[in-house]
């Protein structure tokens, strides 16, 4: 595993949940974090939960679900002025859960592609170019291990379109010491997991970090499991 003190990453939806354990690891680790929520004070107590770190700690706020809000937020991260070396797409919305599988309407197929794919990619294009030119990256796209629920249809094939996209971005990369993967978190007692989950949300450490930590012959395109 390499050593990422004194690297950034930016971890979008890290204000609570999964999101938040990784910018912990990553920060136990002598990484500096990039925070990123919907609201401008939305990351308030992760940022208060990063103060025993001996690393920097910046933030970055606008919604992933329309394309306008999504390249403010790039905007933001390279106001920054510092090389983003890893990120976490970690930010996702998840639809209504519909009895009647043909319930779901366009608005919540559209608004589910739109934060968990459209985001990723443009987050990705915005910065994976700079890490390949500069020798050094690691993305982590978050997945589910949703199965057989079509009552969450839409939210289950975006996820399984994060997949099929991180194969397509690391073959693309692959000749680089870039390497992009996916993750998929288990589930884990949050609000999006619901308290009905059987893992405490602080279970994804340490498996969540290993995709950031991949020495430069490591694997890329390949799904990760943060309780394995």
């Amino acid at each position: 595993m390499i050593n990422i003190t004194g690297r950034n990453a930016l971890v979008t939806g890290s204000s609570r949940g999964v999101g938040q354990q990784i910018a912990i690891g990553l920060a136990s680790k002598g990484c500096n974090v990039i925070l990123h929520s919907r609201t401008k004070n939305g990351c308030a107590n992760t940022k208060a939960l990063l103060k025993e770190y001996d690393v920097l700690v910046y933030s970055v706020y606008g919604e992933l679900s329309q394309e306008n809000p999504v390249k403010q937020v790039i905007d933001q991260v390279k106001a920054l002025k510092v090389d983003i070396d890893i990120i976490y797409n970690n930010a996702g919305m998840m639809v209504p859960y519909q009895q009647d599988i043909w319930n779901h309407s366009w608005e919540s197929w559209m608004t589910s592609m739109k934060t968990n794919v459209f985001s990723l990619y443009t987050i990705c294009g915005a910065f994976v170019p700079a890490m390949a030119e500069r020798g050094f990256g690691r993305v982590v796209n978050l997945i589910s291990g949703i199965n057989e629920t079509p009552e969450l249809a839409p939210y289950g094939a975006s996820k399984w379109a994060v997949i099929k996209l991180t194969e397509d971005l690391a073959s693309k990369y692959a000749n680089t010491n870039v390497k992009i993967n996916a993750l998929d978190p288990g589930w884990l007692r949050t609000d999006m997991g619901s308290q009905d989950a059987p893992n405490p949300v602080e279970a994804v450490l340490p498996g969540a970090l290993v995709p950031a930590l991949l020495e430069e012959n490591g694997v890329s395109g390949e799904a990760f499991r943060a309780l394995e």
